[in-house]
């Protein structure tokens, strides 16, 4: 078995999962079964992208993700756990999603179904970069971003002030927001950045970096690494406060690690869509 595996249908060439791991053929029919059933319920048609990453022991973690692209919209759901039941998390999971109005906030918070991220470790690499063209938005559309691809953090830029901003689960708050000059941001390098999350025992970080001045959002993943989102664009964002830049909402390029397959090189836009 190679790095990833990829199993289409030949009846919808848009609905596609990719394994990764000694994933049993079984689980993927489930999982394609299942996933069927949801979507027809909820009247959803667009492409459907499922990962899901299988350990080689009882004792890992799997971790499934579900991505889905309708009436020009991304969602995403998430969940690691054991077996068979982080595919189960994850379809209820989207089950629910899709129940909602794209007004509502799907989750409760703390989230049962998502423990923190959140561990005191010593430095752990980081082994993903994503540059990203930010959405412009407003705290609330910010958060209902945040909610619909299951993010713990999204790194954006505020629509009242054209700085950067993060919206974030944050204590028993709920969703809130992290705005540049308005909230105690630290301007770090990266590797600074890093010692800060791993020791400091937080899941994510949002800091400045001291050269672009732009934001920057580090967090940890599943399997303990970290992963840093950068915003693209510097010289097109707008610095005085009160302008209403363009909203523009492009999706993330990754730059992967060397280590990485070309087959995960390779991935189509929304296979690439996916934030682990």
């Amino acid at each position: 078995m190679g790095a990833y595996d990829v199993w289409t249908s030949g009846i919808d060439p848009d609905f596609v999962v990719t394994t990764r791991g000694p994933v049993p053929p079984a689980e993927v029919t489930r999982v394609v079964r299942s996933l069927g059933r949801i979507l027809r319920r909820h009247g959803v048609e667009g492409p459907v992208r499922a990962r899901l990453h299988w350990p080689d022991s009882d004792e890992g973690t799997t971790l499934a993700q579900i991505s889905i692209r309708t009436l020009g919209k991304a969602l995403r759901v998430q969940v690691a756990g054991p077996g068979r039941f982080a595919t189960t998390f994850a379809l209820e999971r989207l089950d629910l999603r899709l129940g909602c109005s794209p007004e509502e906030v799907s989750r409760p918070w703390p989230d049962p179904a998502r423990p923190s991220l959140a561990m005191v470790s010593g430095p752990r690499p980081i082994v993903r970069r994503k540059d990203c063209r930010l959405q412009v938005a407003t705290a609330e559309a910010a958060a209902r971003t945040l909610d619909a691809m299951d993010y713990d953090a999204h790194l954006y830029i505020d629509a009242e002030t054209g700085a950067d901003a993060v919206a974030c689960w944050s204590g028993q708050l709920g969703v809130r927001p992290l705005r540049q000059h308005r909230d105690p941001v630290p301007a770090l390098h990266e590797d600074d950045a890093a010692a800060r999350l791993c020791m400091g025992g937080v899941p994510y970080l949002f800091f400045i970096d001291p050269d672009t001045r732009r934001g920057r959002l580090l967090y940890r993943r599943f399997d303990g690494d970290l992963t840093l989102v950068t915003a693209a664009g510097t010289e097109d964002r707008p610095r005085e406060r009160g302008l209403q830049p363009r909203a523009i909402v492009v999706p993330c390029v990754r730059r992967h690690a060397p280590e990485q397959s070309a087959r995960d090189a390779s991935l189509s836009f929304t296979d690439r869509l996916v934030l682990d």
